[in-house]
């Protein structure tokens, strides 16, 4: 799966009274599951410990974000 599809950014209102320093650019990760209608039968799986470490029990639904993106 192409992993930039889950990915995006777009640039917030800049008030010119907010006191805080602005975020120009907000990045967001969507996880692969939202593009899915429905499970297909038959999926391979991950081993209950790579599944923990993953974060999905299917590896078609591990997206590979990184920890600095934060949690999809």
């Amino acid at each position: 799966m192409d992993q930039s599809l889950y990915r995006g950014s777009y640039k917030p209102f800049v008030s010119p009274l907010d006191p805080c320093p602005p975020i120009l650019v907000k990045d967001f990760v969507l996880p692969p599951q939202l593009f899915t209608n429905f499970q297909p039968p038959g999926l391979p799986q991950n081993s209950p410990e790579e599944a923990l470490w993953q974060g999905s029990l299917w590896p078609q639904f591990v997206d590979g974000f990184s920890r600095e993106e934060g949690i999809s």
